[in-house]
């Protein structure tokens, strides 16, 4: 599987720090290796929409869609506690 960041998720992940930064790239790292890797937490958010979220941390999360071979990356935000 790839990882494909759309121009919001981009911009997204510009805005964040450097640590943060190196927090979202493990995680995607995990997220090629398996959907399942325990520290992701992924779970289906829409139903409807086929968008999945991801854990960054105890304050990010990441949303994303499958499409085919690639997991596209629709935002990084902070979780909405």
């Amino acid at each position: 599987m790839n990882i494909r960041l759309t121009p919001r998720a981009k911009r997204d992940y510009i805005d964040l720090t450097p640590r943060l930064q190196r927090i979202v790239k493990k995680q995607f790292d995990f997220l090629v290796q398996s959907i399942r890797h325990p520290s992701l937490w992924a779970k289906k958010y829409d139903e409807t929409n086929d968008i999945w979220q991801g854990r960054i941390n105890d304050d990010y999360r990441f949303y994303f869609h499958i499409a085919g071979n690639e997991y596209r990356i629709l935002r990084i935000i902070p979780h909405p506690k």
